[in-house]
């Protein structure tokens, strides 16, 4: 009888010392699976951030060409819908992602003695498109519209805007993202990479970037270009 008792209590034990194991093995699963998740979810680069903003500045780059387009065939033309592309320009592109390159990407370039006349053009670049966006942003207007001089700067300030930043970049993806890629560590490449996201979450909220691709849908919707198979020839 005594030997069944201990038996017994032996039993119980190691079943529950099992199941113990059990669960905080289950525990640290689930833990290390969530952590797992959360690192996908959140790990940018810091070249990817950049090269999908550039996603976003190229699909208002075909706002502007639309409205370009519509002006000068005198067609319909919402001002507001240009004047709403150059306030994303303005708040997410020249205040927030340009801010990045010359924070963060030119100084090292510059402090390496790498890539110097490269780097001076794209400064020069992101001064001349802030002063162009300075006049889209006046003259996208309905009272400045009646005014053939104010349609005309309208027109002249938006092409050369397309034309100097589809160069600018394209040079950026291929030239001065991958050689800043090589000028970095490891480690702070990823450190920079949290930065960004921080920077982008303190300024546009956690799903920031998300809210500004549905502002630019907003604009390809209102001029009838949200339709990709448009653009493939017939």
């Amino acid at each position: 009888m005594p030997r069944i008792e201990w038996t017994r209590r032996n039993f119980i034990g190691a079943a529950s010392i099992g199941s113990s194991i059990w669960f905080l093995d289950s525990v640290s699963a689930q833990g290390s699976e969530k952590q797992k998740s959360k690192a996908d979810e959140e790990e940018v680069s810091p070249n990817e951030d950049l090269m999908r903003e550039h996603g976003v500045l190229e699909r208002i780059l075909l706002v502007y060409e639309e409205g370009l387009h519509r002006l000068e065939d005198t067609q319909d033309f919402a001002p507001e819908v240009v004047a709403g592309g150059a306030a994303i320009v303005r708040r997410f592109v020249e205040d927030y992602h340009e801010k990045l390159e010359e924070d963060f990407l030119f100084p090292r370039f510059t402090k390496a003695g790498q890539l110097l006349d490269l780097v001076s053009t794209l400064r020069a670049q992101h001064t001349a498109g802030r002063r162009l966006t300075d006049v889209i942003q006046r003259v996208s207007t309905v009272t400045a519209m009646k005014d053939a001089a104010s349609r005309g700067q309208l027109v002249e300030s938006l092409r050369l805007f397309i034309r100097m930043y589809r160069p600018h970049a394209a040079r950026e993806d291929t030239v001065l993202f991958p050689a800043f890629r090589r000028l970095v560590s490891h480690n702070e490449y990823d450190s920079l990479g949290e930065d960004f996201e921080d920077k982008e979450h303190k300024l546009f909220g956690a799903d920031g970037f998300e809210k500004i691709l549905q502002e630019v849908a907003a604009l390809e919707n209102r001029l009838g270009i949200n339709d990709l198979s448009r653009f493939t020839p017939a």
